[in-house]
């Protein structure tokens, strides 16, 4: 079955820090705001099963719709940017009008099965064995259902000042991501001028 502790593990880690459910929080407490309630378990499914259709198809499922990996990256960016516009002015551009209407976008897609974590399920499906690689996204998504689970107790912990604070950096750094994954998708390169 081609099973590896070290494997498992090393997948595990660069999915952890890829998908980076921790500071994604503020995010799904501001989306939290918006939409009165998320479904914890509906948004780790469905983001697993991203996970999985790109771990088991990848490339030729993009390629049914003709669409590459890179195309794929440049919708996500905007979607990251359009939440970053959010939390940063304050204003609603996505429309959560039923219970846990952010469940799946942006919750599932963009921020757990995101461009640059589907990009890099597809980078370890050349280094790893799949078995190996399907262990530690299994892991990663019991974190991401623990983590949207408790979201209360962190608002809790946050407070409403706490709260407010986050969102505004975080909306800035969402912003930068959004714009550093549009530059990289694209190959645009900006010149530099020394004096």
């Amino acid at each position: 079955m081609n099973l590896s502790f070290i494997e498992i593990v090393a997948t595990f880690l660069v999915l952890f820090a890829i998908i980076d459910i921790f500071g994604s929080i503020p995010i799904i407490l501001d989306i939290k705001t918006r939409s009165g309630d998320i479904e914890p378990l509906k948004a780790s499914a469905v983001a697993f099963f991203i996970f999985l259709a790109f771990l088991y198809i990848g490339s030729p499922l993009l390629g049914i719709f003709g669409i590459d990996v890179s195309s794929f990256a440049i919708a996500g960016s905007f979607v990251i940017f359009l939440i970053g516009i959010e939390m940063v002015l304050g204003i609603e551009l996505f429309r959560h009008d039923s219970p846990g209407g952010g469940t799946i976008v942006p919750i599932a897609f963009p921020l757990i099965a995101g461009a640059g974590s589907i990009t890099t399920i597809l980078s370890l499906r050349a280094q790893y064995h799949t078995i190996n690689i399907l262990i530690a996204l299994m892991l990663n998504m019991v974190i991401v259902y623990l983590v949207l689970k408790l979201t209360s107790t962190f608002e809790r912990a946050l407070g409403p000042g706490g709260l407010h604070i986050l969102k505004k950096v975080f909306g800035i750094i969402l912003l930068s991501i959004a714009i550093k994954l549009f530059i990289t998708s694209t190959g645009i390169t900006f010149p530099t001028h020394g004096r």
